[in-house]
């Protein structure tokens, strides 16, 4: 793989991890970053909007599908790490020269449908973000997200080292807000840990198991799959004996974030659970009503602030995964080589227009309904990613020596099952 034929050309092998000589430690944290990018798609406003409704409504009971979720995007996201790596090639590049062009068409429309359903969250994240700290209408928020684009176009052009500290900075302080707050609501330890258990009720309750597989289309992102085979490719390790090593580097890193993100997105759900179920606020829907509600119940006057301050920074963060994921899709499938800030403004103007007619027709309460709607969206497109990515680690002639094992492809196979079988579900309900 040369630097022209990569998804990212001006940042393809362009961090040095160190050689043989280096200690564990330097050569660890040289691989670290890309995890944590992936890792943004799985805490962006899509997921609180799932989580929230679903702690206030049915308490600790999903937390058991967030545990689920994060485990199949473990499993996922180290296979298309696992992918880019072995193959040099990232998952919309492989999809090109295995498919057919009909069939390519169809698998980038799908990944296009989720980049602008997560943009749309984003949008829609930022702007209440906005509204509630500085009381902006959502209108003019949802206009001034457009603008964070440039703020990642402007970081890449810095390096990608910058661009990762920056998503990693805002990480942490997603990660200290929530932490405060779960101290604050001083969940029961006891109920906590049997919201872990999985619930019959889950899929016999049409509710909640719309709510299940939002939170499960809000957390195993389509495109992050994508993402991750392509950014994997920015280390400079040696592309035949390193392979291996890089793997097991990228594997660890991902695994690590995300259980930064299962922590974050169990603690969304539990603080909904401890201020708004228990207290028997069931009907919160609205990520506005929580911010209102929450240090009036809690009895901690910052617990509203830093509930929208981490709101702010997961829908800034989450414009990282849209803007990478969409460069990558458009060139893998495509061979289609557009500016970043074109390909940009085009998927978030796309994402725009469904959020602002929204306001314009239902006003700042319609909002929420479509953001649960989005993450549906994404569930709904999952096996148009999970499939190919299964098929392409299983198979001994694309990955030479880096196969997955037999063990690893029956749990890839079943967590695709998994995916199709609830999207089928879900289907057949709505009908």
């Amino acid at each position: 793989m040369t630097p022209e034929h990569a998804s990212l050309p001006k940042v393809f092998a362009s961090i040095h991890v160190g050689g043989d000589g280096a200690s564990w430690l330097r050569r660890f944290l040289a691989f670290s970053g890309p995890g944590y990018l992936v890792s943004v798609g799985y805490m962006d406003p899509g997921n609180w909007a799932t989580d929230l409704q679903g702690g206030a409504s049915y308490g600790y009971t999903l937390l058991s599908v967030i545990l689920l979720s994060n485990l199949m995007a473990m499993l996922l996201q180290s296979l298309s790490a696992r992918l880019g790596i072995a193959t040099g090639r990232d998952l919309a590049q492989s999809c090109r020269d295995n498919f057919h062009p009909a069939i390519n068409l169809v698998l980038w429309f799908a990944c296009e449908l989720a980049i602008i359903a997560c943009d749309l969250a984003e949008v829609i994240g930022t702007a209440v973000a906005l509204q509630l700290l500085f009381h902006i209408p959502l209108f003019w928020g949802a206009l001034i997200s457009a603008g964070d684009a440039a703020l990642v176009l402007a970081l890449m052009n810095r390096g990608f080292r910058r661009l990762e500290a920056f998503v990693m900075t805002l990480l942490a302080v997603i990660a200290v807000c929530f932490g405060v707050q779960l101290v604050a609501a001083a969940p029961p330890v006891g109920e906590v840990l049997s919201g872990f258990i999985p619930r019959e009720a889950i899929l016999t309750h049409g509710g909640m198991l719309y709510l299940a597989i939002g939170i499960i289309g809000a957390t195993v992102m389509p495109h992050n799959l994508y993402l991750h085979s392509a950014i994997v490719q920015t280390r400079a390790y040696d592309r035949v004996s390193g392979r291996g090593e890089a793997i097991r580097w990228a594997t660890l890193d991902s695994s690590i974030a995300l259980t930064l993100a299962l922590f974050i997105n169990a603690a969304i759900l539990i603080v909904a659970a401890a201020a708004f179920h228990t207290t028997g606020h069931h009907d919160i829907a609205e990520i506005e009503d929580a911010y209102h509600l929450l240090s009036p119940i809690l009895g901690v006057g910052i617990a509203s602030t830093l509930f929208a301050i981490a709101l702010l920074a997961a829908g800034t963060n989450s414009t990282v995964t849209g803007t990478l994921a969409g460069q990558i899709t458009m060139q893998g499938f495509l061979d289609l080589h557009i500016p970043d800030w074109l390909q940009r403004l085009v998927t978030r103007g796309l994402a725009l227009v469904p959020v602002l007619v929204v306001i314009a027709l239902t006003g700042d309460h319609g909002v929420n309904a479509l953001l649960i709607f989005s993450q549906i969206i994404l569930s709904l497109q999952l096996p148009f990613a999970v499939i190919p990515l299964v098929l392409f680690v299983t198979n001994r002639r694309l990955m030479g020596r880096h196969v997955v094992s037999r063990k690893t492809a029956a749990f890839a196979w079943l967590t695709a099952a998994i995916i199709l079988a609830l999207n089928i579900k879900l289907l057949v309900d709505t009908i």
